[in-house]
C-alpha cells in the first residue's frame, strides 16, 4: 500500500528513438512505496544500459520504510552503491561508463527529488509547468555564469556534454530537493530524449490533454512523430485525493419482511 497522503497513479514508457539500434535508458517504479527513477546510460553498446540497470537495479532493492527522510536517504545511499558498481567497472575497462539519474519519492504530504546530469523532474501544478531540475551540463553551467544566453543553450553543440553523471568519477554528489504535494499535482520524469526535442510548452499541453494513463504514450509518440534524435523515457506520477466510501444507513425493513 503506498504510504501516501495522496492516491498515486502512475504511467511510464521508454523508446529507443527514430534513431538509435538499441536503448540504454531505463526506469524503475515501487509505486506501493512512493518510488519513481529513471536513468539515461552513457558508455556505448551494452555499458550504457548496463549502467543505467545497476541504477534501477539498485532502487528496486529498497527496503521498505513509512518514513519519508528515511526513504530519501536509501534512494540516495542506493544511487550511490551503484555510483560505486560502475565506476569500478569503468575503471576494470579503462572507459568511461555512467548514467545521468532523476528520481522522485513521495511519502505522507511530502516529495523529494534527486538527481545527477541531465534527465529531468517537472511538476504540473495549476496548469503551470515547473522544471523542478536544474541540468548538469557544461553549457548549464555556462547559462548558470551568465557567459551563454538561456535561448541559445538548446542548440548549442556541448548542449549534451554532462558535467555530472553516476559512476564516471569516484564519489558523486547528488543534487536533491523537498517541498509539500499537492491534490492533482502531475509530476513528469523523464530523460533527455524527451526535453530535447519537445519544448516546454509542448509537453504542458501534451500533459494536459486527453487521460492521464494515455500522456507517456502521447509525449513519446510526439517525439517520434518530429524524429526522436536519442533514447526516450517518460514517467508519469499524479497525485489525487484519496477516494472516500461513504455508506448510508441500511432502511428499515417493512413489516414482516426479514432483512
Amino acid at each position: 500500500m503506498t504510504r501516501s497522503n495522496f492516491r498515486l497513479d502512475w504511467s511510464a514508457r521508454t523508446d529507443r528513438g527514430s534513431v538509435r539500434d538499441h536503448n540504454e535508458d531505463a526506469f524503475a517504479a515501487l509505486p506501493d512505496q512512493g518510488v519513481w527513477i529513471v536513468a539515461d546510460g552513457m558508455g556505448g553498446h551494452e555499458s550504457g544500459d548496463w549502467a543505467s540497470q545497476v541504477i534501477t537495479r539498485a532502487i528496486g532493492e529498497l527496503p521498505p520504510t513509512a518514513d519519508f527522510d528515511a526513504l530519501l536517504a536509501a534512494c540516495s545511499d542506493a544511487i550511490h552503491r551503484a555510483n560505486a558498481e560502475i565506476y569500478t567497472k569503468g575503471q576494470e575497462r579503462g572507459a568511461q561508463i555512467g548514467s545521468t539519474v532523476v528520481g522522485l519519492v513521495v511519502s505522507g504530504g511530502a516529495f523529494g527529488v534527486l538527481w545527477a546530469g541531465d534527465s529531468r523532474a517537472y511538476l504540473l501544478r495549476g496548469g503551470v509547468l515547473h522544471q523542478l531540475t536544474t541540468d548538469h551540463t557544461q553549457v548549464q553551467a555556462l547559462v548558470d555564469r551568465g557567459i551563454l544566453p538561456p535561448e541559445e543553450a538548446r542548440t548549442h553543440p556541448m548542449a549534451h556534454v554532462l558535467a555530472k553523471a553516476v559512476g564516471v568519477e569516484a564519489t558523486l554528489e547528488l543534487e536533491g530537493f523537498t517541498d509539500s504535494v499537492q491534490a492533482g499535482d502531475l509530476f513528469l520524469l523523464c530523460s533527455d530524449g524527451l526535453h530535447g526535442v519537445l519544448e516546454d510548452a509542448e509537453i504542458q499541453h501534451l500533459l494536459m490533454q486527453g487521460r492521464f494513463d494515455e500522456s507517456s504514450d502521447s509525449l513519446i509518440d510526439r517525439c517520434l512523430v518530429v524524429g526522436a534524435r536519442d533514447n526516450v523515457t517518460v514517467v508519469i506520477v499524479q497525485a489525487q485525493e484519496p477516494t472516500q466510501l461513504i455508506f448510508a444507513p441500511a432502511e428499515a425493513a417493512p413489516a414482516g419482511v426479514q432483512p
